[in-house]
């Protein structure tokens, strides 16, 4: 098998065993981008308006949707509509991080409702283990009504500034993703994983999905230790899809930027694939 990054989206859109990986590589293959915005917006109308407004050039919605100032669940029936209209995924930005009884809850339950309307959510490996198991047993359970149409991506290492998310950290992430790949489709991370070492060998040549964050055209970074990269750096090292929010949405021009994103980005996976 080819490298994976050699691949283009569509011929790994044929390929992977998830529905969600290759629905998502179908979205970008179709429109043309590999962009995630990361709407970190406080009220419901500025977020349902950047939807619609940057949904045409994304492949996927990044949501926190639990620092909304006046979150009711119409907002996220709202978002649906918007994915369904625009064609991208939503990718709620979690990042669960407790022992599985509690996550179960949290995924699939509670206030937010985050498993009826996320097509794509995330977890971090300090629990170890057990997190990864619980939601994936939760999507498996017989009366899960969103079968297949739901994924998880591990937070195998992270953009800030002194970060503890590395060495045994990212190696446990990556065994994690192989052993329970029945729901985990890849990783939020900041380079390629491809060299990391498990008993089972590099993960090079599978098929595991990679957002990179913390990507931006016009920084290097802010005050409180995030560290950028633009668009291009990040495809070259390894990223499937790019993550970018204020350097998108905090903008005079959004829509214009959000295309800028959109064409760098594709222009470095062009490249990376041969076909520039």
């Amino acid at each position: 098998m080819a490298s994976k990054s050699k691949l283009s989206y569509g011929e790994r859109a044929k390929h992977h065993t998830h529905p969600v990986a290759r629905r998502l590589f179908g979205i970008a293959e179709s429109k043309k981008t590999n962009v995630v915005v990361s709407a970190d917006l406080t009220t419901s109308k500025e977020l349902l308006d950047i939807a619609d407004k940057l949904g045409p050039y994304i492949a996927v919605l990044k949501t926190h949707i639990d620092i909304l100032d006046d979150y009711q669940y119409s907002v996220v029936e709202a978002l649906k509509d918007l994915a369904v209209k625009h064609n991208f995924l939503i990718f709620e930005d979690r990042k669960f991080v407790d022992i599985g009884n509690t996550v179960q809850k949290q995924y699939h339950g509670g206030a937010l409702q985050i498993s009826s309307w996320a097509h794509i959510v995330n977890c971090t490996m300090l629990p170890g283990e057990g997190i990864v198991q619980a939601l994936t047993q939760t999507a498996e359970r017989e009366d899960f009504p969103y079968k297949d149409e739901r994924a998880l991506l591990i937070l195998a290492t992270m953009t800030s500034k002194g970060s503890l998310a590395t060495g045994e950290y990212t190696r446990l992430s990556v065994e994690c993703a192989r052993k329970y790949s029945q729901f985990v489709i890849g990783f939020v991370a900041s380079r390629t994983l491809g060299e990391i070492e498990t008993e089972a060998g590099p993960l090079e040549n599978e098929d595991f999905v990679l957002f990179t964050t913390g990507v931006n055209m016009a920084s290097k970074g802010d005050k409180l230790g995030q560290q950028y990269q633009t668009p291009k750096s990040a495809v070259e090292t390894g990223a499937d899809f790019i993550i970018a929010g204020r350097g998108i949405y905090a903008v005079p021009d959004p829509v214009e930027t959000a295309k800028r994103y959109r064409e760098e980005g594709w222009n470095a996976y062009l490249s990376r694939i041969g076909e520039a």
